[in-house]
């Protein structure tokens, strides 16, 4: 492993930082064992970072009623847990701790942070490299944890379905259905799907022959057609960030025309000034201040954190960095932009929270321990920060500003029935339609669907809190958060539909109450369902 700098560093303080990580010298050596993780808490905080776990045990699940077997499946998923998304919080820190190591600030435990940091930002610019089906190594990378998570929930939906399916493999020569695959394009949904698909066949091998990657849409823009791989749908799965240069819809009877101008609708909400507001006030808030100089004072002196909280000193995100792997045939080298700062306690304690929250996912490839840096009472209270701002930024929001948030979900709402519709047409040609995504996809369409604890908005005049409001990441989107529609027919046509959500059975909005198969039942007339949501089939 190398390491280099694009600006001056104190030697003292690199040379602590290499010395605790088993490094003989600047720019080489080997590294030491990395340390188990200490055994999570019950509840860890960790939100949005949460790594996956199904939510109910399949044994439990509820039946389809007499006479009605499933007949189709579908599911979108959010990829699996990954490490940090870039050189942001990991590196600001990084600079932070340098500059309280050169003046002498540590603690005892502060000392230790530094390493910890260098270790997981190594682990990061090196993440994916020499695993299969990692597209590019780096940052934003699934991990080991991840890749395991979308293995897992492979498995138990083809053993969800098996009758099914295996109906499907003994018709596969002669009645050939066929298994639809579509990503957001990006590398992290891309390998999730590879992973997920390389475990259903790896269980059912002849599943391989009946797997499909569509054509993209468009291609777009009209003018100067950008082509996308097959099996990338952005306007299904990646449309809260439909840009003009590769999805411009100009012609208003397109019908991806509106999921078009939603997308730059919320785009614009993430400038608005009422959200800037809100956002500022989560850690403007005296709460943040305490809870930040709690954490940071158990890591640096109090004279170094007054200086921070006082404005006389502040950090981000700068500095080049070289990592090597340990075969030494596969180099990393990444600059910070700036664009994370540090300037209070609060801000610098919510840096080290992203850490502490990230570092679960990455137990096999950088082994280190953030909860001696984040204890529990802490990192309860920057996981409701992170909720806070997820919640005002891409959850239900603002009431008045309406579904800025989740009206672009539309389109794949429509996708979900679409489906259906064909089935109850008798059009069979799909056996599942498998779609994978990310949290930003996750979350404005859960919204969409109406989910209780999840469409839940504020008043402008109200600040979000757990005291007024159930919706809570780690419930909405944790690391590989799926919905999935399960469909069941009898022989005279007629469907039903049940939705799991993270493997729950969960229930469609209450207004469709009325179209349950039976009270208390998870399963639902799909004819009285669509109605209720308004869909129209398309022509």
């Amino acid at each position: 492993m190398s390491i280099q700098l694009s600006r001056s560093v104190p030697p003292a303080a690199l040379t602590l930082a290499l010395l605790m990580l088993g490094l003989t010298a600047y720019g080489g050596g080997g590294d030491t064992p990395a340390r188990a993780p200490a055994p999570a808490p019950a509840n860890f905080y960790y939100q949005t970072k949460t790594p996956y776990a199904p939510q109910q045990d399949a044994a439990t699940y509820e039946a389809p009623p007499a006479g009605y077997s499933t007949v189709y499946t579908e599911l979108m998923a959010r990829h699996g847990s990954r490490g940090l998304s870039s050189l942001k919080e990991d590196l600001a820190v990084y600079n932070m701790w340098l500059k309280a190591a050169s003046e002498g600030a540590l603690t005892d435990l502060g000392l230790k942070l530094g390493p910890d940091v260098l270790k997981l930002m190594k682990a990061n610019f090196l993440l994916g490299y020499g695993v299969s089906g990692i597209t590019t190594p780096g940052y934003g990378n699934e991990t080991q944890v991840g890749i395991d998570e979308h293995t897992a929930l492979a498995k138990r939906l083809l053993a969800r379905n098996k009758s099914l399916f295996d109906q499907v493999v003994a018709d596969a020569a002669t009645s050939p259905r066929k298994i639809e695959v579509v990503t957001s394009g990006v590398d992290r949904a891309v390998d999730s799907g590879a992973f997920f698909v390389k475990s259903l066949v790896a269980s059912q091998p002849k599943l391989n022959d009946l797997l499909v990657y569509p054509a993209a849409p468009g291609p777009y823009p009209v003018a100067a057609p950008v082509m996308q791989p097959a099996g990338t749908d952005r306007f299904l799965l990646y449309f809260h960030k439909l840009v003009a240069a590769t999805d411009l819809v100009s012609n208003a009877a397109d019908p991806l025309y509106q999921t078009y101008q939603d997308s730059q609708a919320f785009q614009k909400w993430l400038k608005d000034a009422d959200l800037a507001a809100k956002q500022a006030a989560i850690l403007a808030d005296p709460a943040a201040k305490t809870a930040g100089r709690a954490v940071l004072e158990r890591l640096f002196t109090k004279a170094f954190v007054d200086k921070i909280e006082s404005g006389a000193y502040s950090f981000a995100n700068t500095g080049t960095f070289t990592f090597t792997s340990a075969d030494g045939k596969f180099t990393n080298t990444l600059t910070g932009d700036g664009a994370t700062p540090i300037t209070s306690a609060a801000e610098a304690a919510s840096r080290i929270y992203e850490l502490y929250v990230i570092s679960p996912a990455m137990k096999a490839e950088a082994g280190t321990d953030f909860t001696p840096y984040m204890p529990l009472e802490h990192a309860k209270y920057f996981a409701f920060t992170q909720d806070a701002s997820d919640f005002y930024k891409m959850g239900p929001g603002i009431t008045e500003k309406g579904s800025v948030t989740w009206k672009m979900a539309q389109h794949l709402e429509d996708d979900f029935f679409n489906q259906v519709d064909a089935i109850a047409k008798g059009q069979l040609g799909r056996v599942a339609k498998l779609r994978f995504a990310h949290a930003e996809i996750v979350i404005p369409f859960a919204s969409k669907l109406g989910m209780k604890n999840v469409l839940a908005q504020v008043p402008l005049a109200s600040l979000y809190s757990y005291e007024n409001n159930p919706w809570r990441g780690d419930y909405v989107s944790p690391m590989a958060a799926n919905i999935q529609w399960d469909v069941v027919r009898n022989a005279s046509g007629a469907l039903l539909v049940k939705m799991l959500f993270n493997e729950k059975e969960t229930d469609f909005k209450a207004d469709c109450d009325g179209a349950r198969y039976a009270a208390g039942s998870h399963y639902y007339d799909y004819t009285k369902l669509k109605a209720c949501y308004g869909h129209t089939p398309a022509p």
